[in-house]
């Protein structure tokens, strides 16, 4: 990790009700954020602390992780990687993300684990390379792995904090969060027919597609311990929006101005992470949490 940055922000904008009738609900509040000097900031994963992780594009167009705590930024860059994000952060500060140490596809990327400053790889056996998505407060680590490309020979797993690999035999599908048993999994995959992609619970090992009513595109990106998942869904206008899918009610997530959004991380109070773009065309990162 390297270079500490101070936080500055900005309140933003309201939910919307995608379905079902008005109900009270807690007031929520929308903070944009931005790594200091990047032209891109995106926001991955929270944790219940409240730190953030995600990635940001410096000025000449490298992409590296980022950890946001306590209102200070460091920088994540896997060694010698010309590649590194940051997508999960368990409750204890463990980091997992991805890294590419040689330009290319889908066998040049890799997973990680940053535990106590030290980087260590997370690759499935027997495949060529991996994303690391999420971990858990037990270790257990969430993704997908790949050989030629993204999609038809993409299939999610799951690492056990004993370092065991379980890959999900069903073509085009990426493990995005759980439940800290691991009882239901959140995610997405790629119906390779149609080409449409949809999100996907797993409860107990059976397989639930979900879409975003009305919707064309669908993808689920996290999941906290009370089952909500957030994701990134395309209307039938060909706007992208973040949602949040809790108690059956889809919610959309969009920051005011954006104009275009998704939703990637949650925490068990409900805080979500992601990014979005303004008028401009600018990438920033938001968190989305309950009104002081």
């Amino acid at each position: 990790m390297k270079r500490n940055w101070s936080l500055g922000v900005l309140i933003l904008g309201a939910v919307v009700l995608l379905t079902g009738p008005a109900v009270p609900r807690p007031a929520f509040q929308f903070t944009t954020f931005d790594f200091p000097g990047a032209v891109r900031t995106q926001g991955d994963g929270i944790n219940p602390g409240g730190e953030i992780v995600g990635h940001y594009t410096d000025t000449a167009g490298k992409e590296h992780g980022f950890l946001l705590s306590g209102g200070n930024f460091t920088s994540i860059d896997y060694p010698a990687a010309i590649y590194t994000d940051a997508r999960g952060i368990s409750p204890g500060g463990d980091i997992v993300g991805t890294f590419r140490n040689a330009p290319g596809g889908p066998p040049n990327w890799h997973g990680y684990l940053l535990s106590h400053g030290i980087f260590s790889e997370v690759q499935v056996p027997g495949y060529l390379g991996t994303i690391a998505q999420r971990i858990t407060p037990t270790g257990d680590i969430y993704g997908c792995s790949h050989d030629y490309d993204f999609m038809s020979n993409m299939r999610g797993f799951v690492r056990d904090a004993a370092g065991q690999y379980t890959v999900f035999d069903v073509p085009s599908t990426m493990h995005n969060g759980a439940t800290p048993d691991g009882r239901i999994i959140a995610g997405l995959y790629n119906d390779m027919t149609t080409g449409l992609t949809h999100g996907y619970l797993l409860v107990n090992g059976d397989f639930e597609p979900f879409d975003v009513p009305d919707s064309n595109f669908t993808q689920g990106w996290d999941m906290n311990p009370s089952g909500q998942v957030v994701g990134q869904y395309r209307d039938d206008n060909g706007k992208f929006h973040g949602f949040l899918l809790s108690g059956g009610v889809f919610t959309a997530i969009d920051p005011a101005g954006a104009i275009a959004s998704a939703a990637v991380g949650i925490n068990p109070a409900g805080d979500i992470v992601g990014y979005y773009v303004d008028s401009s065309g600018k990438t920033h990162g938001f968190l989305r949490g309950r009104a002081e």
